[in-house]
């Protein structure tokens, strides 16, 4: 198993992601992997009491975060598409808690030239899914891609678009 960090920069845009960037000190700062292998997307995070929603769990609006972040980061490695998020479902099964680490992993379901079928799940020390989701991901036009990047997108870039 190859495991590859993910960069915005090797896609050729600079970030200030809430979720993924290191550089955000606001942010969680997850680093998130290709495992080339498996084809899917994966990262660990433990978050602390910044985080809270209720006195012990994780805020449920950053686990959807987190899961989001993760498929779109799947549309972009095991994809190859530049894509936004359409419609999402969650479910939550057993709570995130703070200060425990957590595994996130996003597979692609179904690819078109147009749009992704996503799939996503935070997962405790035991294997257990805590929080599931699905969602559809729109695949960004090209000048869709370029006005959201701020420039436009060399030939390398392009190659990810629909």
């Amino acid at each position: 198993m190859a495991l590859v960090r993910l960069h915005n920069e090797t896609w050729g845009f600079d970030s200030n992601c809430f979720v993924c960037e290191p550089r955000n000190q606001h942010g969680l700062r997850i680093p998130f992997l290709h495992d080339d292998e498996r084809d899917v997307v994966v990262a660990e995070f433990t978050l602390d009491n910044a985080f809270s929603g209720a006195p012990s769990f994780v805020h449920g609006g950053l686990s959807l975060a987190i899961l989001d972040e993760a498929q779109a980061w799947a549309a972009i490695a095991v994809a190859k598409k530049f894509a936004v998020t359409g419609e999402t479902t969650s479910r939550f099964l057993r709570p995130v808690r703070l200060e425990k680490t957590y595994r996130v992993e996003a597979r692609i379901e179904d690819r078109g030239d147009e749009k992704l079928r996503t799939s996503a799940a935070i997962l405790d020390h035991e294997d257990r899914v805590c929080v599931e989701s699905e969602a559809t991901f729109i695949v960004l036009s090209e000048a869709v891609a370029a006005d959201a990047i701020g420039a436009p997108l060399s030939e390398e870039e392009s190659k990810y678009l629909r």
